[in-house]
């Protein structure tokens, strides 16, 4: 019988490359230290200002949420979401059903000459049905939860690299009065429309600034994206910062 011939050992060259591979690969890795500072380095800072317009501290954002990357699709699929539930949807029109008139067939089937006809309220007649016409509806609909918040984190990101954000410590009002509130927005140097963003907000300041035009006041848990895109300064409490970042870091 033939002996049968053994497979050479692998030559000790290509067993050293293959042992090279995989520590080149490792050492081509970013260190989690290097990871920490860029993501430092990439963190907007921004000053916190107090209700009378002087700098109080300096604090950074989560880059996730306030350096998010732009995401457009994202943003415009949350608008047109946020607008098709804003919107009532009772319209309707009459079908031959509903229009006033007659069921009586004018004359009869055949014999005058004339065009067969049923009743007045054809379609085809004047003051007659409308065919297909509008119903009342719900035009709402629900979008992901993951997607919602991508696209706050990029509207958001969005207007602090425009310089609309602006950090407030506070707005302290202990009885609802608009002309408080409304020195506090002169002070602040804020005009237009303005978006005030507060963690649970008293029903003082709520009460202060529903009679100021131009200012919405809302909770952040209920900040949407079309709430960010329209306006034109965003006013966030610090507490209100932390919530959102609390929120929609994922």
């Amino acid at each position: 019988m033939a002996e049968k011939k053994q497979k050479p050992a692998p030559k000790p060259k290509a067993k050293a490359k293959a042992e090279a591979k995989p520590k080149a690969e490792a050492a081509a890795q970013p260190k989690p230290e290097a990871k920490a500072s860029a993501a430092r380095q990439a963190s907007p800072k921004l000053n916190v200002v107090s209700a009378s317009g002087e700098t109080v501290r300096e604090i950074q954002l989560s880059p996730v949420v306030f350096a998010a990357k732009p995401g457009s699709h994202l943003v415009y699929e949350a608008v047109k979401q946020h607008r098709a539930g804003a919107r009532r949807g009772t319209h309707m029109t009459k079908n031959r059903a509903l229009v006033s008139g007659s069921g009586k067939k004018p004359w009869r089937q055949k014999g005058t000459g004339r065009a067969r006809v049923g009743e007045t309220r054809n379609p085809l007649w004047r003051h007659g049905g409308t065919v297909f016409g509008p119903v009342p509806r719900d035009y709402s609909y629900s979008m992901p939860r993951k997607a919602r918040a991508a696209a706050l984190r990029s509207a958001l990101s969005q207007r602090v690299r425009d310089g609309a954000l602006k950090v407030v410590e506070g707005f302290p009002l202990e009885a609802p009065k608009t002309k408080l509130l409304k020195g506090m927005l002169e002070q602040l140097g804020v005009a237009g429309k303005i978006l005030l963003v507060e963690h649970e907000p008293g029903a003082a300041l709520v009460l202060s600034g529903r009679n100021i035009p131009g200012l919405r006041i809302v909770d952040d848990s209920h900040l949407t994206v079309y709430d960010v895109l329209d306006c034109g300064t965003l006013l966030v409490s610090q507490e209100a910062v932390g919530k959102l970042e609390e929120r929609l870091t994922p």
